[in-house]
């Protein structure tokens, strides 16, 4: 065999792992791409239901205020109507005493509209917990990428260098990256990163 043959032999199969670590590439370049558009989107939850649940228990100060004052009225009404002597006085303040404590019992609970206190705390808790889920997610998502770009990084090198552990090792921060990608989806509080 010629030194020419030879050294297209050589390029051959050069190629062989070549298209070998390119595709290597396209794979963990495909799943780089997933693993940021769910890390974005569940980095955009983690923001939007933040800003609901900060929005929620705003709410439900407002109404623990409302409540605190309608109750601190009717209290200080019926401080009122023990020290009236006149009938229809005492009648007209028990009477507002009797609105006021039914507003502050709206304002504790209001099942139908899911405004009152209760809910509000409840829908707040709720939206904490997708978010805290969503943030969660995010990091696993974060971590997967880094692992990925590596990974592309390294089995770039391992075409050029043609050290074919560089593209090993690439595998394995995939398979990493990859694992990382379904913490996140399926199980983002099962590992604790931060």
């Amino acid at each position: 065999m010629s030194g020419a043959e030879h050294g297209h032999h050589d390029a051959g199969h050069g190629g062989e792992e070549n298209k070998r670590i390119a595709l290597l590439i396209s794979i963990l370049a495909l799943v780089l791409a997933i693993s940021e558009t769910l890390g974005k989107g569940a980095q955009t939850a983690a923001i939007d239901k933040n800003i609901e649940a900060s929005n929620l228990w705003s709410f439900f100060q407002a109404k623990t205020i409302r409540m605190t004052v309608v109750r601190t009225a009717s209290e200080a009404a019926e401080l009122e109507s023990s020290l009236s002597g006149d009938a229809k006085r005492k009648e007209a303040i028990t009477q507002r005493i009797a609105t006021w404590r039914k507003t502050a019992e709206r304002y504790d609970s209001e099942p139908e509209t899911q405004e009152g206190r209760k809910e509000l705390a409840s829908r707040a808790k709720a939206a904490e917990k997708v978010r805290d889920r969503s943030l969660a997610a995010y990091h696993h998502y974060e971590t997967a990428s880094a692992a990925l770009q590596i990974a592309i990084v390294l089995a770039s090198a391992a075409i050029v260098t043609s050290t074919l552990a560089l593209a090993w090792i690439g595998v394995g921060l995939g398979v990493i990256g990859a694992i990382f990608c379904g913490i996140a989806f399926f199980a983002p509080f099962s590992v604790h990163l931060f």
